[in-house]
């Protein structure tokens, strides 16, 4: 059995010192040759960091694979439970100090990520009721939404006129003091 530990950060002006103390003072002893360090965005998906995929490739059945905490290992609850499901299936345990160092592969460690990834699962449904809800009562008070119009009423109405003479879109933009792009969006709006 080897050990391996993995620290992230997401920018290079962070270190991963901290992370490596954490780990050698938890009790895991790491070889120097087995602690991978990566400098990537916590938004990026495990599978997609070129660090970890390097660990995962030396990585063998038995060997385990230590983290300070879940974010080092995922940019969310689902990806750190199939990251995990992952390394499991090939015989890696995986633990994590933050969660008093149990393996996530054990019995308990599979019930801790359920737990973690149904109250992620929650908050998103939350968020998404309460964005929903802001959207519903922003319209019931009139506020519009997106970019507003370059144009005013006015304006509109005069490149519908030229436009309905038969005149250039270029040639309307440049009088209108506006992009070609706006005078088809209302050239788009009168032939619907």
């Amino acid at each position: 059995m080897r050990t391996f530990a993995y620290c992230r950060v997401s920018t290079t002006d962070q270190t991963t010192d901290n992370q490596a103390r954490e780990i050698a003072a938890s009790g895991f002893t790491v070889q120097p040759a087995r602690i991978v360090v990566e400098t990537i965005s916590g938004s990026v998906a495990t599978s997609e960091r070129p660090m970890f995929s390097k660990l995962v490739e030396r990585m063998e059945h038995g060997d385990v694979l230590v983290v300070t905490k879940l974010d080092r290992l995922g940019r969310n609850a689902m990806d750190v439970r199939s990251t995990v499901e992952a390394l499991a299936a090939t015989g890696i345990r995986v633990h994590c100090l933050a969660l008093g160092g149990v393996d996530l592969t054990s019995a308990a460690g599979k019930m801790t990520m359920q737990v973690l990834a149904a109250v992620a699962e929650f908050e998103r449904d939350l968020l998404i009721e309460r964005t929903q809800s802001g959207i519903s009562r922003a319209m019931a008070e009139g506020k519009t939404f997106g970019r507003p119009s370059v144009l005013t009423a006015a304006q509109r109405v005069e490149v519908q006129r030229k436009l309905a003479n038969g005149d250039p879109v270029a040639q309307i933009a440049r009088e209108m003091d506006t992009s070609r792009q706006t005078v088809m969006r209302v050239r788009e709006a009168m032939a619907a």
